[in-house]
């Protein structure tokens, strides 16, 4: 057995679009890639692969999955295997054994830290909108910053108290254990929202501070950021949430979780450095704007960064420490095959306060104006210093060539090279000479030719569930994609709030309405064991689960084409799965019919009187059964 949280790394490092290339030449199309299907022979491609979701579904012949998905259908080989074959692409060890005593264990400490995260995420917020001080000091704090209420909700902002250790004392009487509550610097385990005397007792660590949580990219608060209002001698301006064995500042960049599908759909990032300066931007109309928090960019951001994008335009102050940072990455994202720009903005101006004084449009329109590539940024830059010093020259363009070297495109390089040569004033050979130079010092060895090939393991195909037409089958089916699609979400059933998936559930199996395929079962018995964890989200839960075949039906019901009507508010969708529900009630209800109606026809052949009187019987309870479904019904009815 390959322990879940192998799996779950392995989901998170394929890019669907890297694998499937391998395989497939693709183009781009809106936020989706083309391509042809190599699944079956067509002249027009109808291959579609989304980034954003991690899926590929083919309108011609119906296959869809995801990364893993892929391997095995076009490897025809096992689950296992297809693991084994991505975690050799990506670098993952995967092992085939029980997790230890130690490793369940570090899983459930894991689980126990989201889930307070979670729960101090929803308190900040509940503090910032429903108490006095946080009205009085956080709310108005960010209306000030020219914050609109929508933006501050969706970013989840929130205020810790000023005095006591209000957030302590309730996450101690609501059960929680101390050591999840408090950081260990040692063993990293507990998330730091809470600090601890020496007298031992338990303070807040963000007190009378805005907060700014911090997600990761599937949308969990994994980290909180606090910004004092007041200044105090000897205290920081930011508080940050320690590292632990689920947050890591290096590893996370605030905003991606928000900006994720427009970085995707654009097929562009901007970089900027601190929390403001990406919600400012999102609330200009600028959504594709992620920070690295204030620290040094580092080499998993940027993978980060690449699982949606190759273009990156990185937005810096126009001071000192601005020019540096922008200096520092560079070599690090041309290092990971972007394509990168750099804006520097006017002295005196942040992305933050640029973006409360101009719209998206003035925004974008500066920075397609003032946008350059880095040897124009280096060269004009390092210019400056070096003036008509010879020495000074040639330094400069050891450092530029420096840079060039370290491109992994051939064809890329050469452009540079080109480039630099031209503004430099340089001989085009010499510099390929030293470019060539560099890399050969810094060459890693290929793998032997002759490397044995691992035998393939060949698993037959997981049949494709298709979009039944009409009948129960087709009823379930709907039911089933509202629960893959929008499982987690509330509405309210009779006064009662409840997620959807809980309500058809439980609708359908208080009406003994059995699944018609073993498939559905288990994603219903997954939902009903899973849809109450921490952070629990249907859609990427069931398209990345590791059971093939469910994996295999959660993505052909994601990536299909819509059938409804889109969901537009928590209203729409609950009459949605109230009309689908009535339905499938009513298909039941006619087939009964149907069924009394070829028994009464047989009992009057054979003269069975007794049988037609008790079928007469029941035929009106039946068909008042009916009538009132089609009542219920009425013009409630979503075009589907």
């Amino acid at each position: 057995m390959i322990p879940r949280e192998v799996i779950d790394r392995i989901h998170a490092a394929a890019k669907i679009e890297e694998v499937v290339a391998d395989y497939v030449t693709l183009r781009k199309r809106g936020a989706n890639l083309i391509g042809l299907c190599p699944f079956h022979n067509e002249k027009t491609g109808s291959f579609t692969v989304s980034p954003s979701k991690g899926i590929y579904k083919c309108f011609g012949c119906g296959v869809s999955g995801n990364a893993v998905g892929f391997i095995m259908e076009i490897e025809q080989c096992s689950y296992v295997d297809a693991l084994k074959q991505l975690g050799r692409k990506y670098h993952i060890e995967v092992p085939e054994r029980e997790m230890t005593a130690e490793e369940q264990q570090r899983q459930d400490n894991r689980e126990s830290m989201f889930v307070i995260n979670d729960f101090a995420n929803k308190w900040f917020q509940d503090q910032l909108w429903n108490t006095a001080e946080g009205q009085a000091i956080g709310l108005s704090y960010f209306r000030e910053r020219g914050l609109r209420d929508d933006i501050i909700r969706k970013y989840q902002l929130g205020y810790s108290p000023e005095k006591g250790n209000p957030l302590a004392k309730t996450l101690i009487q609501k059960g929680f254990k101390e050591e999840f509550i408090v950081n260990n610097a040692d063993t990293k385990i507990g998330c730091g929202v809470c600090g601890k005397s020496e007298d031992g007792r338990l303070y807040d660590r963000f007190r009378d501070r805005v907060m700014f949580p911090i997600f990761t990219v599937s949308g969990k608060p994994v980290a909180f950021a606090g910004r004092i209002l007041k200044k105090k001698e000897n205290v920081g301006k930011y508080v940050n949430s320690p590292d632990s064995i689920i947050y890591s500042k290096t590893n996370e960049l605030y905003g991606l979780f928000q900006a994720k599908q427009s970085i995707a759909r654009l097929d562009m990032c901007y970089l900027v450095e601190g929390q403001m300066d990406v919600i400012s931007m999102h609330q200009s109309g600028i959504e594709n704007v992620v920070a690295s928090g204030g620290t040094a960019l580092t080499k998993p951001q940027i993978w980060l960064i690449k699982r949606f994008t190759s273009n990156i335009t990185v937005l810096y102050d126009g001071d000192a420490a601005g020019i540096h940072a922008a200096l520092r990455g560079i070599d690090m994202f041309l290092e990971a095959g972007f394509n990168v720009k750099v804006v520097l903005l006017p002295d005196g101006e942040d992305p933050d306060s640029y973006a409360q004084h101009h719209d998206s449009t003035e925004f974008i329109r500066y920075i397609e104006e003032h946008q350059t590539d880095f040897i124009r940024f280096k060269s004009a830059l390092l210019s400056k210093d070096a003036g008509d010093d010879p020495f000074k020259r040639a330094e400069l363009i050891k450092d530029i060539t420096a840079t060039i070297a370290i491109i992994p495109d051939l064809i890329t390089r050469q452009v540079y090279i080109k480039d630099c040569a031209e503004r430099l004033h340089m001989s085009e050979k010499v510099l390929t000479m030293e470019v060539a130079k560099l890399r050969k010092e810094k060459v890693v060895p290929a793998a032997p030719a002759n490397a044995q090939r691992e035998e393939k393991t060949s698993a037959p195909p997981l049949p494709a569930v298709q979009h039944p037409q009409s009948g129960l089958e087709a009823n379930y089916y709907n039911l089933m994609q509202l629960v893959v699609r929008y499982g987690e979400q509330p509405i309210e059933v009779d006064g009662e709030v409840m997620s959807i998936g809980e309500v058809i559930i439980y609708t359908l199996e208080g009406d003994e309405i059995t699944p018609p395929l073993p498939v559905y079962q288990t994603i219903i018995d997954e939902f009903k064991q899973h849809c109450h964890d921490e952070g629990f989200k249907a859609e990427p839960f069931f398209s990345f689960h590791p059971d093939p075949a469910v994996c295999k039906v959660a993505v052909e019901m994601i990536a299909e084409k819509y059938r409804f009507v889109k969901a537009d508010s928590d209203q729409h969708l609950g009459e949605l799965v109230r009309q689908l529900l009535f339905e499938i009630k009513l298909t039941i209800v006619n087939m009964q019919i149907e069924d009394l109606e070829r028994g009464l026809k047989q009992a009057q052949e054979e003269g069975d009187v007794a049988r037609q009187f008790d079928l007469l019987r029941i035929q009106p309870d039946l068909l008042a059964a009916r009538n009132e479904i089609c009542k219920q019904l009425g013009n409630r009815i979503i075009t589907i």
